[in-house]
């Protein structure tokens, strides 16, 4: 009787993910494969705790066919495991970022550069002191967005900064868009596991900005795919969206019925003209 090999413990390292990528690539192209991956993991994610029936539905037969095309859920539950372990061994990288980029993903053709994490690392240090904290004990919260996030370095390297001053999970809300689908949801995915509360579009940033009465409460246009971060749903951020919501429904937006979400708090990624943000009350947040 031949003995079944024990499984080897996932250790969540560079090479693990790119062994197992590879044994999935045997019929396939990398980049079929690799955009599969991201949207059985981001739909698995979004439908623990995105059960809205428009978002819910079209995400299970969206998982069931990728894991259909990958042969089985055995290997990419391997890989979901060597993302969870390399984000919980060190949360202050880019991990499918630096993937994505060592496997040739990257589209240089339509614009698509990766910033280099560093940079992104020494982007949030600049941008985030002190005041951050008087800030939300003012408001409390603040609201960082990325319109061009990619695979969210730059909010990823925004947590390791903030984590040192705050409870960036009840404190912070993140926001990132991006024109590609794939990388937006390997954005979404980082964050989700980071414990980030938030959510990521798909969409252009130009035609389909994101809209609505409150960043806490956006409105999904056509053109727009809205993945909603679990930590999102928590207790502390439902709380926040249902006072906003009771707040401009009986103050007609004046002034809402607690200080913590009186007013928002913007930090932005992006090099818009003054006055292209709307003040809150306004079509666009």
């Amino acid at each position: 009787m031949v003995k079944k090999k024990p499984e080897q413990e996932i250790k969540g390292t560079e090479k693990e993910f790119l062994e197992i990528f590879k044994q999935l690539c045997y019929s396939r192209s990398t980049w079929e494969v690799w955009a599969d991956l991201m949207s059985a993991m981001a739909c698995s994610l979004s439908n623990a705790v995105d059960l809205v029936p428009e978002h819910y539905d079209k995400r299970e037969e969206e998982y069931a066919a990728c894991i259909k095309r990958l042969g089985s859920v055995e290997l990419p539950s391997k890989i979901f495991s060597v993302v969870v372990m390399a984000l919980e061994n060190n949360p202050d990288q880019d991990f499918l970022g630096k993937m994505y980029i060592t496997l040739g993903l990257g589209n240089h053709w339509k614009g698509q550069f990766f910033t280099p994490y560093s940079v992104c690392k020494i982007m949030a240090e600049m941008n985030f002191g002190n005041e951050t904290k008087t800030q939300i004990e003012e408001n409390g919260y603040i609201s960082i967005c990325d319109m061009t996030c990619g695979a969210g370095a730059t909010l990823i390297a925004t947590i390791d900064t903030l984590k040192k001053k705050i409870n960036f999970q009840n404190n912070v809300l993140f926001v990132g868009q991006d024109i590609d689908r794939v990388v937006s949801q390997m954005c979404y995915i980082q964050l989700s596991l980071l414990g980030c509360a938030g959510y990521v579009i798909v969409g252009d940033l130009f035609t389909s900005p994101v809209c609505g009465p409150s960043i806490l409460l956006p409105a999904e246009k056509e053109g727009q795919e809205f993945w909603y971060m679990p930590m999102f749903q928590s207790q502390v951020w439902t709380y926040r969206k249902l006072i906003r919501s009771l707040g401009m429904k009986t103050n007609s937006g004046t002034e809402t019925t607690q200080k913590t979400v009186e007013k928002e708090h913007f930090y932005m990624y992006f090099d818009f003209k003054e006055g292209q943000y709307g003040k809150e009350g306004s079509d666009r947040i």
